[in-house]
């Protein structure tokens, strides 16, 4: 058999935008606004730079409709790019850009070969010993399972299947294309190339079952390296295995323990400590984006959620210190706590017992849905969807009670009689 090299890439989303935070103020904002451009950029020149022989793409190559043909055109640039280099193309589409979400369409070049939507088939590449099985999504909202009507391995071929599916709704993804990884394992192929659950995943060895994630992480649920796998077979054989990142922006979450700091010149120190500590062994070429999670109990807890735009504006500054284009800081979110032993005034008391009724009086619930109710159900859901603060995700959720505890904190802290901050 053939001996040969594969890229297997999935869930590129050309053009989505990261949202739900305010850029760094600075050239940084392009990086943010054609980050899933320049991740592709970068797969393409990692291919002509080190020769492979195909690539595959497992859906989602686009994010729903285009809204002009500038991210076609993109696209069949990055084409030409590779059939100049020799290297064909094979995807699948998947649940973004499913045949009935793409209303516009270009002719792309003669070296990419999309699989059909109608029923699965195979693509035999003889000169390989290949044998490439799969099938597109037709409509957004699939809910088959494909991979059952997978042809069966072709005898004498490295089988290798593309399928854009939730594999179960692994990592919280909708279960488009449902199947089963024993169902995957028994299919006698060698190599699976899965695309929709957007963290990189090995499945299974021998036979491979492998989600590549996505190339560019988009929000702070999306953090470490993105990118894509490259496999080299040899006598039919898995010979080499590799993942490399092609992200230009990457996220973080750091947790930060405040327990010891004694006061907010300590936990300001503590917060730049930190942030120096999770970049101490990032690369300098991409944009590091950071959600700070202060946590722990402290004299402080108070004071910092009545100070919460002063802390965060602390962090970016520690951040902006570190050069230009390093990092970034998303937000700062405080889970701490006031000392289990703390004793407040009879006035904060008092207030507190009342404020714990408040969840369960339903006239003010009421009064929240007319209200609070009534300005969220106006957003448009593009700013919606990724919104994860516990307030306002409540809010949109119709949670009053949930929304109510959580607000408890913050008026209490304002209630508070402490000391002003440094």
């Amino acid at each position: 058999m053939k001996s040969f090299t594969f890229i297997h890439a999935a869930d590129i989303h050309l053009d989505s935008p990261l949202k739900g935070f305010v850029p760094p103020p600075s050239a940084g904002r392009d990086s943010l606004r054609n980050s899933t451009r320049e991740a592709f950029e970068r797969l393409v020149d990692f291919m002509i730079r080190e020769p492979v022989d195909l690539l595959l793409i497992a859906g989602d190559l686009y994010d729903g409709d285009w809204r002009d043909y500038r991210t076609g055109l993109f696209f069949v640039k990055q084409m030409g790019r590779l059939r100049e280099a020799g290297v064909p193309v094979y995807l699948v589409y998947g649940n973004h850009d499913a045949q009935s979400q793409i209303t516009k369409s270009l002719e792309l070049p003669d070296n990419v070969h999309s699989f059909a939507t109608g029923k699965s088939h195979t693509l035999e590449i003889e000169t390989l010993d290949l044998a490439l099985h799969g099938q597109g999504y037709a409509t957004r909202h699939l809910t088959d399972n494909l991979a059952q009507h997978y042809p069966p391995p072709r005898p004498g071929a490295f089988n290798l299947g593309l399928l854009h599916t939730g594999l179960g709704g692994l990592g919280g993804h909708e279960n488009y294309a449902p199947c089963t990884l024993e169902e995957l394992k028994n299919k006698g192929y060698d190599y699976w190339a899965l695309g929709h659950v957007h963290q990189p995943a090995v499945l299974h060895e021998n036979p491979h079952i492998v989600f590549s994630g996505n190339l560019q992480g988009r929000h702070v649920r999306e953090t470490g390296p993105r990118g894509a796998y490259r496999v080299r077979v040899d006598e039919g054989l898995i010979a080499d295995f590799s993942f490399f990142d092609c992200d230009v922006v990457r996220w973080h979450a750091i947790r930060v323990p405040v327990t010891e700091c004694g006061d907010f010149e300590e936990l300001t120190d503590r917060l730049r400590q930190a942030i120096e500590e999770a970049l101490k062994e990032e690369p300098t070429d991409r944009l590091a984006i950071l959600r700070i999670v202060l946590e722990g109990r402290t004299e402080q807890h108070e004071q910092l959620l009545a100070a919460q735009d002063r802390l965060q504006a602390e962090a970016r500054a520690a951040a902006l210190q570190l050069g230009n284009e390093v990092a970034w800081i998303e937000k700062v979110v405080l889970a701490t706590q006031p000392p289990a032993d703390r004793l407040t005034g009879e006035l904060v008391d008092d207030i507190q017992r009342i404020l714990s009724f408040a969840p369960e009086d339903s006239g003010l619930l009421e009064r929240l849905d007319q209200d609070v109710g009534k300005l969220m159900r106006q957003l448009p859901s593009d700013l919606t969807g990724n919104i994860e603060d516990p307030i306002c995700r409540a809010a949109l959720d119709r949670d009053y009670p949930e929304l109510v505890r959580q607000a408890i904190p913050h008026l209490t802290a304002q209630l508070t009689d402490f000391k002003e901050l440094p």
